[in-house]
């Protein structure tokens, strides 16, 4: 048998050529992460279960969160409303408006969701890399120092199978201290529909893997059950059990069978007990819809008003994307109807950046004692299959850079041959006449492809000699086109879920609100500014203070929470410090309107602040140094490796603390020599925080992935003259020296934190 021949180049230059593309592509995506990606802290590191914990999973990453309310119809996430230590709940009545919740522990003024995470369930021992399916067990005896308990499942990292997990609370919902696994089995469970029957404690979880729906009854609660019997042999998905005019009601989905749509099936069931014997209904099933109208159930069924309402999941986009509300009208053993009511619950704006911005698909809503409500329903960030979708994109990214960098190859003629036939074609061997047949024609393919291949990159090469203007266009569009397939490819593998998340502090989660100055003379940078920095997870709400020209309608900027104007009397940089009883939130950020940066560099800031809220944490630092003292920016700090303050243009603080400082009496005439010069405003603060401190380090520096200030674009800035504005701030230092002391005491240095975020 003929042996196949490949033409190949020298091997040296095909070498050379492959090797200095893959370096080339490699600082590519070098730069393109320096630029784009700052050092992130694994929520898992931080965990006894190590690196176990938080993996991404195809299934998403599902968390909980907490609502309250005066009615099932106005449910508000933890955060809302006025706030209140958690301490005094236990031993007070309340109202609704009162269950903002604030952890001095934690530095979480207020709680915020998510309550519960992954990274819980990891740090208290069981490697988990989402949890959901939340249900509420409440002693209603709670509100006298009782407990309540959350059931929800947990995808165990390990075995990449779903368990059974409880966590307990004390404090109205705001902590839950995990205390372990309930229920594992051989096979995936899910849904842990968790109820009181004649005294005793059941739970009925979804197993349908093993083909049959069981009721198990708790011998030790809330962490021993046994399996009390199987009362249906049929593989129920997310059933429930309802007592509703004096029959038990089984709800639940089979998606088995031909014509059964999947997350668009409902059957009912009834019974005169929840051990049965279970008779079907008349309309079974009574749902077989499109899987976005509901009809799968997404949690417990509650009565409000004597109405019944069973809460129903839309898979329309992706799973479990909403949650759906229904009144049901009519219940009987041959008949049932149904109809969609509001739910109330508002979706966030924010995206990916909110923990249940792209859907939620479970909810328990129960009602206390006091007659307000509560609720648990979680949320995810992404859709179903993002982790696998990401990776396909990222490589397939790569994959198409590199194939370009080959064709370059190719059609310039240093690589002649793409893949050389004798690797895949036998040479010798004594073949079937069948497989040779297949073997010539697969041959002769190649060959074909390769001899076109040839014939393009000699035509091409004619071409460009003839006229190279149009071969260097084509090859920079070519070379445009890798550098954006690479940084595509490196984002989608290099950015996790795509979100820039929270950094938890103590177990909880935070909001802050961020603070601006602006007038009328940048309207255009307010709106971009406010549509960036709404998005961002922490932001709570946005104020602006309004010193001159006429504000802007709210209507006109585009933001994903609450937005409020404070139009002042008068243009005075002192505005921003003013004590404001209408914040809502204790830690706030002052950022210039026209400092842009990566939400993630707010996060990372603000994670940092709750550290060490009695100072001032911010992203540009600055050095009060030499005999006579001079004002030096961050890169004369940087060559003296240390800093002693920290521009209040980009920094958090505490609210309370620092605004009644800058307005005390004592500060009084650095206030007025600021208005003198329409400056140093952030240095008083400084000098402020330092003079009641008995820290060495009053200020912190928090180094961002990226800023740009837009103010280089536009000629309305106050310190574009940076020679003239550096002297003022001098002679700012030489006074408040004299007023307040000195700030040389208080230096930080660079690269002292163990995450790397101050280097």
């Amino acid at each position: 048998m003929r042996r196949h021949r490949c033409f190949l180049p020298p091997a040296a230059a095909t070498l050379l050529f492959i090797f200095s593309s893959a370096a080339v592509l490699m600082l590519i995506a070098s730069l393109f992460a320096w630029v784009t990606f700052s050092p992130r802290y694994s929520f898992a590191s931080s965990s006894r279960s190590g690196s176990w914990g938080c993996r991404p999973d195809g299934e998403g990453s599902w968390s909980i969160g907490v609502f309250y309310g005066e009615s099932p119809f106005s449910l508000k996430p933890i955060e809302s409303g006025v706030r209140r230590s958690s301490e005094c709940f236990l031993n007070s009545s309340f109202t609704m408006n009162q269950w903002n919740v604030w952890r001095n522990r934690s530095s979480a003024w207020p709680v915020a969701n998510p309550v519960f995470t992954c990274a819980s369930a990891s740090d208290a021992g069981f490697p988990s890399n989402f949890v959901a399916d939340p249900f509420l067990f409440i002693d209603h005896c709670f509100l006298q120092g009782k407990l309540m308990y959350l059931f929800f499942e947990t995808k165990n990292s390990i075995t990449e199978q779903g368990d059974l997990g409880v966590a307990k609370s004390s404090d109205n919902g705001s902590t839950w201290q995990p205390l372990g696994i309930v229920l594992d089995e051989e096979w995936h469970l899910s849904y842990p529909f968790v109820f009181r029957y004649h005294g005793q404690i059941y739970l009925m979880p979804e197993g349908s893997k093993k083909g049959d729906l069981r009721l198990y009854r708790a011998v030790d609660f809330p962490l021993k059950w046994v399996l009390e019997k199987v009362i249906l042999d049929k593989p129920l998905i997310d059933s429930f059990i309802v007592d509703y005019q004096g029959m038990y009601w089984l709800f639940g989905s089979d998606f088995r069978g031909s014509g059964i749509k999947k997350n668009g099936e409902l059957e009912i069931w009834y019974s005169h007990s929840p051990f049965g014997p279970w008779k079907p209904h008349k309309q079974n099933p009574v749902h077989n819809i499109d899987k976005s109208l509901g009809a799968r159930n997404a949690g417990r069924p509650f009565t409000y008003n004597g109405s019944l309402y069973r809460p129903g999941q839309d898979c329309g986009e992706t799973y479990g994307r909403r949650v759906r509300l229904f009144k049901i009208l009519v219940l009987t053993t041959d008949e049932y109807k149904e109809v969609e009511v509001t739910l109330g619950v508002e979706e966030s704006k924010k995206g990916r950046n909110a923990w249940n911005g792209a859907r939620y698909h479970q909810l328990d809503v129960q009602q206390l004692t006091s007659g307000e409500w509560i609720a648990v329903m979680d949320g995810d960030r992404v859709p179903s299959g993002d982790s696998v979708h990401r990776l396909i994109v990222g490589y397939f990214s790569i994959a198409g850079a590199a194939a370009l960098v080959i064709l370059v190859g190719v059609l310039i003629g240093v690589v002649k041959c793409i893949f050389p036939l004798g690797c895949c074609l036998p040479c010798y061997r004594k073949l079937s006449d069948a497989f040779e047949t297949r073997e010539r024609l697969l041959s002769s393919k190649l060959k074909w492809l390769l001899v076109h291949l040839n014939n393009l990159s000699f035509f091409v090469r004619s071409r460009a000699g003839l006229r190279p203007c149009i071969a260097r266009v084509i090859m920079g569009f070519v070379f445009l086109l890798v550098v954006v397939l690479v940084c595509f490819g490196m984002y989608y593998l290099r950015s996790g879920n795509g979100a820039e998340e929270a950094y938890p502090w103590e177990g909880h989660y935070s909001q802050f609100t961020l603070l601006t100055m602006a007038d009328d003379t940048r309207l255009w940078n307010l709106q971009m500014y406010v549509k960036h920095y709404s998005r961002c997870s922490s932001v709570g709400e946005i104020v602006v203070v309004w010193n001159k020209g006429q504000p802007p309608l709210l209507s006109n900027l585009d933001t994903a929470v609450p937005i409020r104007i404070r139009v002042e009397n008068g243009s005075s940089l002192s505005n921003r410090f003013k004590p404001d009883p209408l914040i809502k939130n204790r830690a706030v950020l002052e950022l210039d309107d026209d400092i842009m940066m990566t939400c993630d560099d707010l996060e990372r800031g603000f994670r940092v602040w709750r550290e060490h809220p009695e100072g001032i944490v911010g992203f540009f630092p600055g050095l009060a140094d030499g005999n006579p003292l001079k004002y030096q920016d961050e890169k004369y700090a940087r060559s003296q490796n240390g800093y002693n303050m920290i521009l209040t243009g980009a920094a958090f603080m505490d609210s309370q603390l620092a605004f009644e400082r800058y307005w005390s009496e004592e500060a009084r005439r650095g206030r007025e020599l600021v208005d003198k010069f329409f400056n140093c405003e952030d240095i008083l603060m400084n000098f402020l925080y330092a003079n009641v401190s008995t820290s060495r380090t009053v200020a912190e520096y928090v180094r961002p992935a990226w800023a740009v200030a837009t103010s280089k674009f536009s000629s309305a800035a106050i310190s574009r003259n940076t020679q003239e504005n550096d002297r003022v701030r001098t002679d700012c230092l030489v006074e408040f020296s004299k007023m307040y002391g000195s700030l040389a005491g208080h230096k930080s240095k660079f690269g002292s934190r163990e995450d790397g975020w101050d280097e």
